[in-house]
């Protein structure tokens, strides 16, 4: 008996001092992240989850590509019903009204709340910050990937036309592609991603409505107002120039305008900041970047609105997982995470810390490039027609207005019947999301 007392009695000693190291060598408990970013971007994505992952031990984050925006979109819903979705899942800004009214969200506010984060947001890009807030103006999700389009130009042809620096209004826009197609360029100008630069950025910096109830932040009872006079005008314009080469639309994304571009087929592209990369890497001849133009009546001009994606956090998932979920999002928006994510992909950095260590490290006399977006995006505070959009069923909205558009590209329509078209079969559209919102 005292024999097996005594084995009894170690190996419950050994328990006791083994336990420690058990929980040492415990596997981390794993975050799921899903996301579309590929090429140059993901491998920066990846940078980021691995050192946040090599600074703890108790959680590791893993990246999933899960295809394009919409696929992974609709991976994250398809997985949430079959009660296997991600921790966090990324959606482009056209999905924020589905997300937000999804009942699938733990919104990031109360996240870090919960998590013990105190988070200054006033400390973030306002105008990026603002797109992703609910109407109590509070975070539901957080900016990831945020970009905005810009203007590059090929400083050669302009050498060549005779032009020493980019056009500020659309007038001249009009007089220098004229003079860069007669001495040589085969295209003015050209533009990727039409919708979000043509309409729904010149909407925005010209401080008129693309919806009402400030574009859709306001209620759900909103209809498109993309067949006003100065937006027509601009389509007009447009199609005037595509006729005798001083614009020319190429397709809805960017792969062609950019080739255009890069090849030195076209002297201007209007195109997302997040480009900056891609022409860096491509381009071989001179060239540079500028705002977007303006109108000449327009003195100043608002703020652009962004493109791109941000996390959103899924609910459904054990309370100490959400403690990860809360402590990657924080590394994320730190500094150098984001000075990094900024220098590698062309994206904002999404806190003013990140901004100001940049400036004050000389970066921006080095790479000015990289601050025209910047600057366009804050050079003036939001109004309820720049601050953002926020319409159910946007992606099939952009759709339709693409489609109208090429009908009037193909000299189908006139500019005001495609915009009244597009209105139409929007409001439809708006319609139907209302409806089932209600449900």
């Amino acid at each position: 008996m005292r024999k097996g007392s005594n084995v009894v009695w170690l190996v419950a000693f050994c328990a006791v001092l083994l336990a420690p190291l058990a929980v040492a060598w415990a596997d981390p408990i794993e975050i799921q992240l899903w996301h579309a970013q590929r090429g140059p971007r993901e491998e920066t994505l990846n940078k980021i989850v691995d050192a946040y992952n090599k600074s703890q031990t108790k959680f590791k984050v893993v990246a999933a590509h899960k295809g394009s925006y919409d696929e992974t979109m609709n991976a994250g819903i398809a997985a949430f019903r079959a009660k296997k979705q991600p921790h966090i899942l990324q959606v482009y800004e056209v999905g924020t009204q589905t997300m937000m009214l999804s009942g699938a969200i733990y919104p990031v506010v109360d996240l870090m709340k919960d998590t013990g984060h105190k988070i200054d947001w006033s400390s973030y890009l306002q105008p990026v910050l603002s797109y992703y807030v609910s109407a109590k103006n509070e975070l539901q999700s957080m900016p990831f990937n945020s970009s905005t389009p810009v203007m590059y130009y090929n400083k050669d042809l302009f050498q060549k036309a005779g032009l020493d620096r980019p056009p500020r209004t659309w007038d001249e826009v009009g007089e220098y592609t004229k003079k860069l197609v007669a001495s040589g360029a085969k295209y003015g100008m050209t533009v990727a991603w039409q919708t979000w630069v043509m309409i729904e950025n010149y909407s925005a910096i010209h401080d008129i409505p693309l919806a009402t109830k400030a574009n859709g932040f306001e209620g759900l009872d909103t209809e498109l107002t993309i067949n006003n006079p100065m937006v027509v005008n601009h389509m007009n314009r447009l199609k005037t120039w595509l006729d005798d080469k001083r614009f020319v639309y190429l397709e809805r994304e960017y792969k062609g305008p950019e080739a255009a571009f890069i090849n030195g087929d076209c002297a201007i592209l209007m195109d997302s900041i997040s480009a900056i990369g891609a022409l860096k890497k491509n381009v071989k001849f001179n060239w540079d970047a500028a705002p977007l133009p303006v109108e000449a009546s327009m003195a100043n001009p608002q703020n652009s609105i962004i493109g791109g994606a941000s996390l959103w956090v899924l609910k459904g998932h054990p309370k100490e997982e959400y403690q990860g979920v809360a402590d990657f999002l924080a590394f994320m928006a730190t500094e150098d995470m984001q000075i990094l994510w900024h220098k590698e992909t062309g994206y904002f950095p999404i806190t003013k810390a990140a901004y100001e260590k940049l400036k004050a490290q000389g970066y921006y006399n080095q790479e000015p490039l990289q601050e025209v977006g910047i600057k366009q995006l804050m050079r003036k505070d939001p109004t309820p027609n720049s601050r953002g959009i926020r319409l159910g069923s946007f992606s099939q909205i952009r759709d339709v207005m693409n489609e109208e558009l090429e009908m009037l590209w193909q000299g189908k329509k006139t500019a005001k019947e495609a915009l009244d078209d597009a209105v139409k079969r929007s409001n439809e559209l708006l319609r139907q999301f209302e409806k089932r919102s209600k449900e």
